[in-house]
């Protein structure tokens, strides 16, 4: 990939050396990598590795150096053309977010700590398409402070080389360039400015008392800031009063593995703090925002929690400081060098580059701008397992075509849609974001299922047909995928449907029965009958199934059939009715019976109803369960009544034998299409024409296995020219 980070400045810095490291690790695993700041001593060291730097006044608030640094941004997007664009700090975070509103461009952010932020200033900030945060408790900020979702941010680390900072690193140039003698070393490494300098001052503060209470001891304090000649001249004083060097000022150096080999104890926090551990020095966590003291294992957790800060420890006085550094320089040599080797294993095993470069990495394939971009219209995010199959074995099936299509969906519950299924979702009834992902679409998808019907209600049917009619009036393609067509009763509705499907740019069908709906309402276009995209959808595995029916109450190997019922006007004799046929089936047939909750909150009454009439036992799946569970629970059984028709569609995909109970025109027509028995029509249902049926099934039942799995292995290989025609669509009508 082509990568462009943007950051305020490469100079002396936790954050800024994590960029560096970064670039380096993203380089050297063969991406092009530029970076846009406003300069600092990092530089040379980016170039040497052959990352481009463009010099641009990220570091300022003024509206003139915001404009300009717009400006520069504006530029090097344009010529750079990466693939991704990642902030590291408010200010470019706030600029590149407002240009990637019109340049289109994947932008992802940083969040290297805590800030404390006025109304106006989280209104201003932009944590862009998604946000890795550098440890939990930033995430946690993240999502309390500025109600980022979860799923929008990924956790990540200060990935450290562990190579350059080694055991093995001399430290005696540095020793020697500044003349620190054979004395015990306390080295401090950080940014010098006004708001990250605490620990540097209260250093020099304490230089006196502890140079008294350790003789020799030598105090290296790294870094260049705003607030660096002020340091240096209150150090310079403190020396005079001593009448010698103990304080030294080193100012901003990029051997920083160099500076900590020099040192015996390292007192500062973050991934300066990281650094130094893993060269395997002993370490006193205290900061700007916080005092956690010397790192010892019972501090881990702390310390990873909030990235090695203390951010969840008050700030130390002179005194808490004082007393951890004494101690630990008055710990035994062994004990010292132990801490300091648990430091390093700590650091070697958590805070590897590998493993920073590989998050970035991941969340760089999530959001980067891939060639296609598909919109999906259906009935999603209503936690229907036909539906949701339908949506989950389509987004399958793309992916297994092709890696450059992203998918945004229009869903009821658009934060169920985006963690399940990590796809980008919005709200179906928000008109704005419907049309704002219309216009960034190149194409819409709508369905599959039956979406284009009046039984359910005039209401949906006109919902699906003004999305479609949106998308032809923004010039956009549009494929209706694998729909089942109807029926449309309405004369009105039926003249809707034709002038919207006459318009559509590809028409694929579930079912022959659809495309004679089509062709009665005088339809011409050609619509190409193919299969339901479920028919790709691969279940789970048999273990996991077999702790389903467990905990349904059912033993692994027991002969059950599976029972679908959902909730469909006044049905009063027909759950009696049911009922007989499933008492039949335990007692003729010896299946125990296993309700399937398909939409839990419409099934769960129905399937009471038919329990409350049973006179045998049977047994319910509460547990939650994918679509692809169900299926599998499905594959597991001998047989299928269904009145659902998804779960006879995931029984046809298993290759289980299935009669079904038609409450709709749509279920008929299926059990046509897969040449399976019906055992009536719910509202005039009769349980002894239902038992022939179903006896007629079991004494053929080989028979109707063998074409039950021929037909499905037909239909498992004519749904794949859904996806056909879809790429087909998108590279036709492209720009």
């Amino acid at each position: 990939m082509k990568i462009l980070m943007a950051t305020m400045g490469l100079d002396i810095g936790g954050a800024e050396t994590h960029i560096v490291e970064l670039a380096k690790e993203l380089k050297g695993r063969g991406h092009d990598v530029a970076i846009v700041s406003n300069g600092g001593v990092y530089v040379p060291e980016i170039t040497a590795a052959g990352i481009r730097h463009y010099l641009a006044p990220l570091h300022q608030r003024s509206l003139s150096s915001m404009v300009r640094a717009a400006r520069i941004l504006r530029q090097v997007i344009r010529r750079e053309r990466p693939d991704v664009v990642h902030a590291h700090a408010r200010i470019p975070a706030f600029l590149c977010g407002l240009l990637q509103r019109w340049m289109k461009f994947a932008f992802v952010t940083s969040c290297h700590g805590v800030y404390q932020a006025n109304r106006a200033l989280k209104l201003l900030s932009n944590w862009g398409e998604h946000t890795l945060a550098v440890s939990e408790d930033i995430r946690d900020y993240l999502m309390e402070q500025y109600s980022l979702p979860r799923e929008q941010i990924t956790l990540t680390i200060n990935g450290i080389d562990t190579e350059k900072f080694s055991p093995q690193v001399s430290g005696e140039e540095v020793r020697s360039e500044f003349a620190l003698d054979s004395g015990p070393v306390i080295g401090h490494v950080s940014r010098l400015d006004q708001a990250s300098s605490h620990t540097a001052r209260q250093l020099i503060a304490l230089a006196p008392r502890l140079s008294q209470t350790v003789p020799g001891l030598r105090i290296l304090i790294t870094g260049g800031g705003d607030v660096y000649s002020q340091l240096s001249a209150q150090a310079q004083a403190v020396n005079r009063s001593l009448g010698q060097t103990c304080l030294v000022l080193t100012g901003p150096r990029t051997d920083v593995n160099r500076i900590v080999a020099a040192c015996d104890l390292f007192v500062g926090v973050s991934r300066a703090a990281l650094e130094a551990m893993a060269a395997g020095k002993p370490a006193v966590l205290s900061g700007a925002q916080g005092h956690t003291g010397l790192f010892t294992r019972e501090l881990l957790d702390k310390a990873v929690d909030t990235n090695f800060c203390c951010r969840t420890d008050p700030v130390s006085t002179e005194d808490q400081l004082f007393a951890s550094i004494t101690a630990a320089l008055a710990l035994p040599l062994k004990e010292r060098q132990a801490l300091g080797a648990f430091g390093r294993q700590v650091v070697q095993e958590r805070y590897s580059i590998r493993r920073m470069g590989d998050d970035c990495l991941s969340v760089y394939g999530k959001i980067r701008r891939k060639k296609y971009r598909v919109v999906m219209s259906g009935y999603y995010g209503f936690g229907n397992a036909g539906d949701d199959a339908i949506l989950e074995s389509i987004l399958h099936a793309i992916q297994a075509a092709s890696d450059e299509v992203a998918i945004t969906v229009l869903s009821n519950d658009p934060e169920m849609t985006r963690s399940q299924y990590g796809l980008d979702a919005v709200s179906r009834f928000q008109v704005l974001g419907v049309l704002s992902a219309l216009r960034r679409g190149d194409a819409l998808l709508s369905g599959g299922g039956s979406l284009l019907q009046d039984t359910t209600s005039t209401r949906s049917l006109l919902y699906y047909l003004s999305v479609i009619r949106c998308a032809q009036l923004l010039r956009k393609p549009v494929m209706l995928y694998a729909n089942g067509i109807g029926p449309v009763r309405r004369p009105a509705n039926r003249r809707r449907v034709k002038r919207v499907v006459e318009r559509a740019t590809v028409v694929t069908l579930r079912d022959h029965s659809s495309a004679r709906e089509l062709a009665e309402m005088g339809v011409t276009r050609a619509a190409q009958v193919t299969a339901d995209p479920v028919f790709h959808l691969e279940p789970t595995g048999p273990e996991r199934s077999a702790a389903l029916l467990t905990s349904a109450g059912l033993s692994p190997g027991q002969p059950f059939a599976a029972v679908s019922v959902r909730d469909w006007r006044t049905l009063d004799s027909f759950w009696a009715e049911l009922a007989k046929l499933c008492d039949h089936m335990r007692r003729a047939h010896g299946l125990e019976i296993l309700f399937l909750l398909m939409q839990p909150d419409r099934d769960r009454a129905a399937t009471a109803q038919v329990q409350a009439h049973m006179e045998e036992p049977s047994y319910v799946l509460e547990a939650p369960a994918t679509p692809r569970e169900l299926m599998g629970v499905l594959g597991m059984a001998k047989l299928c009544l269904a009145m659902r028709l998804h779960t006879l569609i995931f029984a046809a995909r298993m290759a289980v034998p299935a009669v079904g109970l038609v409450y709709d025109p749509k279920v008929s027509s299926y059990l046509e299409e897969l040449d399976l028995p019906s055992a009536g029509q719910v509202d005039t249902f009769d349980s002894h024409e239902a038992i022939r049926q179903a006896d007629a099934l079991m004494a053929d039942y080989s028979g109707v296995l063998a074409r039950l799995q021929k037909k499905s292995a037909q239909l498992s290989q004519a749904a794949r020219e859904n996806e056909r025609l879809l790429l087909e669509l998108l590279e036709r009508t492209r720009p």
